[in-house]
């Protein structure tokens, strides 16, 4: 039987959230080496990259 626990729930949160991440800067309209460095620190650094990028990342202006 499978004993998650909260740190595999966590853990299963925090790469969803990656995942939504690195999708949502690949749609971005920022240049490629900005896609580039936002990708690189998502992936290593998980839980740092995701605050930085949802706090700091591109943002696409829609009216």
């Amino acid at each position: 039987m499978m004993n998650f626990g909260y740190s595999g729930i966590l853990g299963l949160l925090i790469l969803i959230g990656d995942v939504w991440a690195m999708i949502n800067i690949f749609q971005s309209s920022a240049s490629n080496e900005k896609k580039l460095i936002w990708i690189v620190a998502v992936v290593l650094l998980p839980v740092l990259g995701l605050l930085l990028w949802f706090f700091l990342g591109p943002r696409d202006r829609r009216a």
